[in-house]
C-alpha cells in the first residue's frame, strides 16, 4: 500500500495533546508545571470528544461520508484509531501523576489523603465541614421504578453507589442503585486540619461524599461506590434559512446542547457487568465509548494546588514588558502616528491595548470606535472602555461572535451588558464566524478625520494574553484604515461574505488595499504568494516561505505546498497543532520542514513570511490555513509594512522559532515526532526564554500584570502605569 498523501486530522491533533502530555513528563519540567500541563491534557480531551469525536460519532452514524478533504479513513477507522491512541496517553497521564507528581508533592509536605487515614480530630474537622458545607446541597438519587435513570450533566462528576438487597433472598428486577453529584460550586480538594508533621493535607470531594453516603441513603447498606461522568456532544450548527433571530437561536442551542447524547463514559473502580449493561443502554453508548480509569477522574480539579504559594516549583515569575516607545509620555495616538506599534504577547504587555481604548474612551476628539469581539475575559476591561466611550457619546460598534465555541453564554451576557450602555452591538452572520481581530478609532485632528487601528492575531482578553504567544499591530496606514473601515462595514450590513448568499451574486465586493479578507479572497491571496515563490525557484532565484500558524489543514493549500516543494521552493512550517501535510517525503515533500514547539506559553500567533524575489514580505493573519477559516469564518490577513518590524519578525522571531533546540519536535514522514536536543557543543536555545530575554533587555518595567490590567489613572491623569522609581533607558 503506498504512503498517504496527507495524515488524518483528528489523529495529528491527538499527536499534538501527547506532545503536551510529555512536557508533564520532561523530568526538567518543575513540579506544578507538571501538574498544569497534566490538566490542560486532560482539559484538551474533553474537549476533543464533545467536538471531534461527537461529530465523528454523527457521521457514522448518518452515514454521512463527506469530512475534511484530507480525510483518507472512514468515520468508523478513525474512531477505531482514537480509541486506541486514547487509552495509551490516559495510561501514561495517571502514570505520571500518580508515580512522579503526586510522590513530589508529598516530598513537599503536600499531599492528597484517603477518608481512612484521618486521624481523630482531623476526621472531626472534615464531618463538621461536610455538615455545614457539603451536606445541604447534595441530592442522593435513586434508580428505581418510581425514579428513572437521571438525566446525568455533561462532564459533571457522580458517585454511583451499589446497594446490597434488604433481603438477600430477594429477586429484583431491577438494579439497587444510586447517585449523587458532586457539586461543582464546591472546592474539589478540602484542606485537613490541624496539619500533622507540618504536612498539608487534602481529601477529594467526592470522597468526603462517600465518607457520608449514609445519611444520604438512610438504611440502606452501601455494598461498593464509583465515580463517573458523561462527556456529551457539544457541537452544533444553526440551519442557515430556518434562523430567523440569530440570538434567540443560538440561546436555544446553547440551551438544548446541553442536554445532547452522550458520546463518552469514564468511570474508577469496578463495576459490574448488570451495572455497565445498564449504563450503556440508558446512555445509548456502545463499548468502545466507555473508559475505565484510575481515580481521581477530572484531574483538572486538581488545579487548586497550582495556585499554592510555591513558586519554587513553577516556572521562573515574568512580568510582561511594555515597549520601549512607551516610555515617551506621548499619548498613545501620537506615538502611532509617528511610527507602528508592534506587540509580542506575552513578552509585551497587553496593556497598550486597554491604553488604546482607554484613551479613545475619554478623549474629546475621538468620534468613533469600532471592535470585533470573539473571546473576552470575565472582568474584561475592555468592555468597560466600550461602556465609557459610549456614555462619553461616542459611536461605539461591537461585533460581538455569539457562535465562539464553549463562550457563547460568556458573549451573550457581555452583549446585554453593552446594549444597555448604548453600544451598537451586532452579532455577525448565520453562516459565517466573525474571527477576525480588529478595532478601529476614528479621530480628528487638525480638521480632518485620522483612523487609527489595531489587528491581532489573537483575542482581546486580557487574561489570555498573558499565557498564549500572539501578534498585535498598531497603526495609522491609511491604506490599512481604509481597508478595516471597509470590513467593518461589511460585518454591520448585509451578508454578501456568504458564498450561499444570494446578495452576494448580485452585489459588487468591495476591493481592498491591503488586507486580504476571507471568505472571498484569503486562500486565493495565499496561493497566489505560493505560485510567486514557486515562480521565482523556477527562475533559479532565491524562494523561501517560512509560515507559523496553529494548523495546517486546507486541501488547496498543502498541495500547493507540495508543488513549491517539487519546484525547490525552501519551506519552513511552524505547525503547533493539527499539520495534515506530510513532510520529508522523496518527490513530494523532501522541501518542506514541519516544527511544533510547545512549552511554558500557548503558541498561537499566524506569522507568514514569503521571500517574494527579495521583497521579504510578512504577513499576520487572525486565521490559520484551515479549511474552516477559509470558508466559514470572517478572517484578516494584513502586511507588516513596517521595514524594521518587518525585519524583527524574520530575524528575531521566526528564526528564533527554527532554532530552539529544547522545545521543539520535528514532523517525521511517518507522522510521529523528533524531539530535537542541543548537539555536542552547540548551547541549548529555548525561544520562548529568548522572547523574555528580549523583552527585558529591550522593554520597560511595568507594574506587576494583573494590576497593569486595572489600572485606570490614564483617565484621570494620562500617565502609563510603569514601574516606581528609576528607570533605565532601554537598549
Amino acid at each position: 500500500m503506498s504512503q498517504a498523501r496527507y495524515f488524518d486530522r483528528d489523529l495529528s491533533w491527538l499527536e499534538f495533546n501527547e506532545r503536551v502530555l510529555t512536557e508533564a513528563e520532561t523530568p526538567e519540567t518543575p513540579l506544578l508545571e507538571k501538574l498544569k500541563f497534566i490538566a490542560i491534557f486532560s482539559g484538551n480531551l474533553d474537549e476533543f470528544f464533545m467536538v471531534r469525536v461527537a461529530g465523528l460519532k454523527k457521521m457514522v452514524e448518518e452515514d454521512f461520508l463527506t469530512g475534511e478533504p484530507t480525510d483518507e479513513l472512514s468515520g468508523e477507522e478513525t474512531l477505531a484509531a482514537i480509541r486506541r491512541r486514547v487509552l495509551g496517553l490516559v495510561e501514561r497521564k495517571y502514570r505520571c501523576l500518580n508515580q512522579v507528581v503526586l510522590p513530589g508533592l508529598r516530598d513537599q509536605n503536600i499531599q492528597i489523603v484517603s477518608m481512612a487515614s484521618l486521624n481523630a480530630a482531623q476526621r472531626e474537622f472534615t464531618q463538621g465541614y461536610f455538615e455545614r458545607e457539603v451536606f445541604p446541597v447534595l441530592t442522593p438519587m435513586a434508580v428505581d421504578p418510581a425514579h428513572p435513570f437521571p438525566f446525568l450533566t455533561n462532564l459533571a462528576l457522580y458517585l454511583l453507589v451499589q446497594f446490597r438487597p434488604v433481603n438477600p433472598d430477594a429477586v429484583f428486577d431491577t438494579l439497587a442503585i444510586g447517585l449523587v453529584e458532586i457539586p461543582s460550586v464546591l472546592p474539589r480538594l478540602i484542606p485537613v486540619q490541624p496539619l500533622v508533621d507540618g504536612k498539608r493535607s487534602y481529601v477529594l470531594l467526592e470522597d468526603l461524599v462517600a465518607d457520608n453516603l449514609g445519611s444520604l441513603f438512610m438504611g440502606f447498606e452501601i455494598s461498593a461506590t464509583s465515580t463517573m461522568r458523561v462527556t456529551r456532544n457539544l457541537d452544533y450548527n444553526l440551519l442557515e434559512n430556518e434562523v430567523v433571530d440569530l440570538l434567540k437561536s443560538v440561546q436555544r442551542e446553547v440551551t438544548s446542547r446541553e442536554h445532547q447524547e452522550a458520546v463518552r463514559l469514564d468511570y474508577s473502580g469496578d463495576l459490574p457487568e448488570n451495572v455497565l449493561g445498564m449504563l450503556k443502554r440508558e446512555l445509548r453508548l456502545g463499548p468502545s465509548d466507555i473508559y475505565q480509569k484510575p481515580a481521581p477522574l477530572m484531574l483538572q480539579g486538581l488545579m487548586a494546588l497550582y495556585h499554592l504559594p510555591l513558586p519554587h516549583l513553577k516556572d521562573p515569575p515574568f512580568n510582561p514588558r511594555l515597549p520601549k516607545q512607551m516610555e515617551s509620555r506621548d499619548d498613545i495616538f501620537s506615538l502611532i502616528a509617528e511610527e507602528d506599534l508592534l506587540l509580542h504577547h506575552p513578552f509585551d504587555s497587553f496593556y497598550p491595548t486597554i491604553e488604546f481604548l482607554q484613551q479613545a474612551a475619554h478623549d474629546p476628539n475621538v468620534l468613533a470606535i469600532k471592535q470585533t469581539l470573539y473571546r473576552t475575559s470575565g472582568d474584561s476591561p475592555i468592555i468597560d472602555s466600550l461602556i465609557h466611550a459610549a456614555e462619553n457619546g461616542k459611536q461605539v460598534t461591537a461585533v460581538v461572535e455569539l457562535k465562539a465555541r464553549f463562550d457563547e453564554k460568556n458573549n451573550i451576557t457581555w452583549a446585554r451588558r453593552l446594549e444597555r450602555a448604548g453600544v451598537n452591538v451586532v452579532f455577525g452572520f448565520v453562516g459565517l464566524k466573525t474571527h477576525c481581530k480588529l478595532i478601529l478609532v476614528v479621530r480628528r485632528e487638525s480638521g480632518r478625520l485620522v483612523r487609527y487601528v489595531n489587528l491581532s492575531t489573537g483575542n482581546y482578553n486580557s487574561n489570555t494574553a498573558k499565557l498564549y504567544t500572539d501578534i498585535s499591530y498598531f497603526t495609522a496606514n491609511e491604506g490599512i484604515g481604509e481597508d478595516v473601515a471597509t470590513i467593518f462595514n461589511l460585518l454591520t450590513g448585509f451578508n454578501i461574505l456568504s458564498g450561499e448568499s444570494k446578495l452576494r451574486r448580485r452585489t459588487q465586493m468591495p476591493s481592498f488595499k491591503k488586507i486580504a479578507i476571507a471568505p472571498i479572497a484569503l486562500r486565493t491571496k495565499i496561493l497566489d504568494l505560493i505560485e510567486r515563490e514557486i515562480n521565482e525557484a523556477k527562475k533559479g532565484g532565491k524562494a523561501q516561505i517560512v509560515a507559523k500558524m496553529n494548523a495546517l489543514v486546507d486541501k488547496d493549500i498543502i498541495d500547493k505546498l507540495y508543488e513549491a516543494s517539487l519546484a525547490g521552493v525552501d519551506i519552513k512550517l511552524i505547525v503547533r497543532g493539527i499539520c495534515c501535510l506530510r513532510p520529508g517525503v522523496p518527490g513530494l515533500s523532501e522541501n518542506i520542514q514541519v516544527v511544533s514547539v510547545v512549552d511554558r506559553f500557548l503558541e498561537h500567533s499566524r506569522i507568514y513570511f514569503f521571500h517574494g524575489g527579495g521583497a521579504r514580505e510578512v504577513y499576520l493573519s487572525s486565521a490559520d490555513w484551515m479549511r474552516r477559516n477559509m470558508d466559514r469564518r470572517i478572517e484578516v490577513l494584513f502586511p507588516v509594512e513596517d521595514s524594521d518590524y518587518r525585519e524583527a519578525l524574520i530575524n528575531n522571531v521566526l528564526a528564533l522559532y527554527l532554532a530552539d533546540n529544547m522545545k521543539a519536535r520535528i514532523l517525521q514522514p511517518d507522522g510521529s515526532y523528533r524531539k530535537l536536543s542541543p548537539s555536542e557543543g552547540e548551547p541549548p536555545l529555548r525561544c520562548q526564554i529568548g522572547f523574555i530575554e528580549m523583552a527585558r533587555l529591550q522593554g520597560i518595567k511595568s507594574l506587576p500584570y494583573d494590576e497593569a490590567m486595572r489600572h485606570d489613572s490614564i483617565k484621570q491623569k494620562g500617565i502609563r502605569p510603569l514601574a516606581k522609581g528609576p528607570r533605565r533607558k532601554p537598549s
